[in-house]
């Protein structure tokens, strides 16, 4: 992607062959706007990240940006007329026969200089924060988890001021009764890779005690290698369950207290790449830095983790053709298949996407989310494919089952061992996930007006080049690893949401 050198352009054209450009600030109809694809006057008014068109498009041609088609005209387009949901519309339909790439080469890891601060744990992965987790096994015990947690950090008030630990973490939700199946299966396995987390030094299971996610069940499914950090309570079998949670997570603070920040490479870490509320920005600043920064992580030998399956469609086949085995790419292959099942056997079209805040942004079609989506993931191979709950193995890229909803796939990111979550937004939100989540801007707009959400501002990039915006954001997400709270730490914004697909009984 060519940036424009001069910072008073008014609109970038992403790939030469591109019959967009997006508009970078708000454009009035009359304006003239000028670049590589020459200049055009605009025919509407253009609202900053929406899409103009650089020539006549006939009605049913495809609308090309990214390099990509991104949907058909639904009726002749003029050149510089405002190209949106009123003139173009999605081409995608059902499931597809993918082509098997031609043999794709992992790439040899080429270490970096870069280090972090962060914990070694005894099964050899490393830890972003060093924080004592409650996980309810069912929603009926979520508040009392929740209370245990703030009487625990009450008690423990010294040792977290002192960052001997970063404070014991509730997370509740509704699930781990009335399922069944595949349904309650989902719901056991996200718990278990969640217990599993680095960034948990010790675990407390707590259950009810009769319900469907039966506590010797969950505590099979979590790897016998975190098995050790793990305690376990029934509140129903219990006298004074307060008391002996309470007791049981003093136990775990003063394990946990002992552990210490150690120099540790950038290949230690695993990270979550995620974007939630996108603009017409996305695409062009904050996906492609993290793009940038996995490519760069997966060079070294770390692991990043890429999900929001739905949010492929129509961009997959770039992905698809990074796999390094034959394996990969049929599992790959498979689950996109698999995800669009999921929605044609509800009777919806696999298109039900951007969202309304997503078309506010200047996104039209899914084409259009789904090909700024991928960018987050680079364009190192594809190493391994995970099951929703499974760990990521380490070293290179991942793709992990899960949905577009934010809540859902950050959880399922840190489920699969992520110690932290890149978030890329052009809308904004508050909510953060059970590991550091860091939020980045695709505007300086948004960036400006919500310090409080924003971790970072990749509309740096428009500004001062990829240099500079890349090196400024490796700095931060090291001292983020390393230990600075993001904004959603500072605004004790923690939470979970696990995916449930079947019945309720």
């Amino acid at each position: 992607m060519a940036y424009p050198s001069d910072s008073a352009a008014k609109a970038l054209q992403i790939h030469a062959i591109d019959n967009v450009a997006v508009a970078l600030c708000a454009l009035e109809r009359g304006a003239v706007v000028s670049g590589a694809f020459g200049m055009v006057t605009l025919a509407d008014n253009v609202p900053q990240g929406h899409k103009i068109a650089l020539a006549a498009i006939a009605a049913g041609a495809a609308v090309t940006k990214y390099g990509l088609a991104i949907g058909r005209a639904t009726c002749p387009i003029a050149a510089g007329a405002h190209v949106h949901t009123h003139n173009l519309a999605t081409a995608l339909a059902g499931e597809v026969a993918y082509r098997a790439p031609a043999k794709v080469v992992a790439a040899a890891a080429v270490p970096s200089s870069r280090t972090w601060q962060g914990y070694m744990r005894a099964d050899g992965r490393a830890a972003t924060r060093n924080e004592v987790w409650i996980l309810p096994s069912v929603g009926c015990v979520g508040l009392t988890a929740e209370q245990v947690a703030r009487e625990a950090n009450v008690r423990h008030a010294a040792l977290i001021a002192a960052g001997r630990i970063d404070g014991v973490m509730a997370f509740a939700h509704p699930h781990g009764c009335s399922q069944l199946g595949d349904d309650l299966g989902g719901t056991r396995a996200l718990l278990a890779g969640l217990a599993a987390n680095p960034n948990a030094a010790g675990v407390l299971l707590l259950a009810l005690g009769c319900e469907s996610n039966q506590l010797a069940d969950l505590l099979a499914a979590i790897p016998q290698c975190a098995r050790g950090k793990v305690r376990v309570l029934s509140s129903q079998a219990a006298g004074d369950e307060l008391a002996e949670a309470g007791a049981l997570i003093d136990a775990l603070v003063a394990q946990a207290a002992m552990a210490k920040r150690e120099t540790l490479p950038l290949s230690a870490l695993t990270v979550g790449l995620k974007c939630g509320g996108s603009d017409g920005f996305s695409g062009l600043t904050a996906n492609p830095l993290l793009g940038r920064f996995a490519d760069v992580l997966a060079a070294a030998g770390g692991t990043p983790v890429l999900t929001e399956i739905p949010e492929i469609f129509g961009a997959e086949q770039a992905l698809l053709a990074r796999a390094t085995t034959a394996q990969t790419f049929e599992k790959a292959a498979a689950l996109v298949n698999r995800f669009k099942r999921y929605y044609l056997d509800q009777g919806l079209p696999v298109s039900e996407n951007p969202s309304p805040g997503n078309i506010a942004g200047g996104i039209t079609t899914l084409e259009e989310k789904s090909a700024g989506a991928v960018q987050k993931a680079g364009t190192a191979p594809l190493v391994s494919v995970l099951d929703y709950g499974e760990q990521a193995p380490p070293g290179g890229l991942a793709l992990l089952e899960a949905p577009g909803n934010d809540a859902v796939s950050s959880t399922a990111l840190a489920a699969a061992g992520a110690t932290m979550v890149l978030f890329t937004t052009g809308r904004g939100t508050p909510l953060g996930f059970p590991v550091p989540t860091v939020k980045v801007a695709s505007n300086e707009a948004l960036a400006k007006a919500k310090p409080h959400w924003i971790d970072f501002d990749a509309s740096l990039a428009l500004r001062e080049g990829t240099v500079a915006a890349d090196g400024a954001f490796l700095d931060a997400l090291i001292a983020i690893a390393s230990g600075h709270k993001t904004a959603a730490e500072r605004g004790g914004q923690r939470a979970i949401a696990i995916w449930k697909r079947g019945v309720t009984l």
